[in-house]
């Protein structure tokens, strides 16, 4: 398994907050089966600033320390990027981290609401040549209300990533309800952790794979596990498999729910 979206480098952002951390995130991620964590630490937030060549660096150094320690995980280097005005302008200098050095490229929305200019970052970002993947959409406030605008979006151009700890009820049962809803309309790409801590924010991939098993079908959970391996590796996201009758039931619930409000 590879996870595309974790916070495993140790003391350059809310994540990891030391190397004895990190190495108890690589050995879960281990343990759980997952071979592969792209490091995606935040940049341009307000808060955290991860320079290219710094999370490059910081990145060798972990590969190296998991070998000394025998831990088979490998790492590579990404960030989760906080969408901003000079975001194109960032990007075309060089300043911006891709997936794994593929042409997807990790981006962060506030959780309040959808940017006016997101349609146009994207399309722009796609001219490029990049694909824009939306981090953790369904904890995005504008998404929960109206879903149809994550469709937009996707429309544009971009795939979206739900967190497992989402799937699985760690942020709660409305954003748990959001998530399944995406998911089961299609407009979901890939599922990652965005693991944080071994213990309070770990993994949770496998656990994640089985639950879109039996409640979608091994062909939902092979689709999310190989696009993951397609983001990582470079290469076209699969076809979408067919969406399950009572999946289109549920997200016409859904929609229906939010028209009412």
């Amino acid at each position: 398994m590879i996870d595309i979206h974790t916070h495993v480098l140790p003391g350059i952002d809310d994540g990891s907050d030391s190397w004895e951390t990190t190495l108890k995130l690589a050995r879960a991620a281990a343990a759980e089966g997952i071979t592969t964590l792209i490091a995606t630490p935040h940049h341009a937030d307000g808060r955290y600033t991860n320079e290219v060549a710094a999370v490059a660096e910081l990145t060798r150094i972990a590969n190296e320390r998991l070998a000394e320690e025998g831990i088979p995980v490998l790492l590579l280097p990404g960030q989760e990027i906080r969408v901003h005005d000079g975001l194109l302008d960032a990007w075309q200098r060089g300043e911006l981290l891709s997936l794994a050095g593929s042409r997807y490229v990790l981006l962060e929305m506030p959780s309040s609401r959808i940017p006016n200019r997101m349609e146009e970052w994207i399309y722009e970002l796609g001219l490029m040549g990049v694909t824009a993947v939306i981090a953790h959409p369904e904890r995005n406030a504008e998404v929960a209300k109206a879903p149809e605008r994550l469709s937009r979006l996707v429309n544009a151009g971009a795939c979206a990533q739900v967190t497992t700890h989402s799937l699985l009820g760690g942020f709660g049962k409305s954003v748990e309800r959001t998530s399944w809803s995406l998911c089961e309309a299609g407009l979901v790409h890939a599922i990652s952790s965005d693991a944080h801590h071994p213990e309070r924010r770990g993994f949770r991939l496998r656990e994640a794979y089985e639950a879109i098993r039996l409640r979608m079908g091994d062909n939902w959970s092979e689709y999310y596990a190989g696009n993951a391996s397609s983001i990582a590796n470079n290469r076209p996201l699969a076809e979408l498999p067919s969406i399950p009758s009572r999946s289109m039931t549920s997200m016409s619930r859904f929609l229906s729910y939010f028209n009412r409000r």
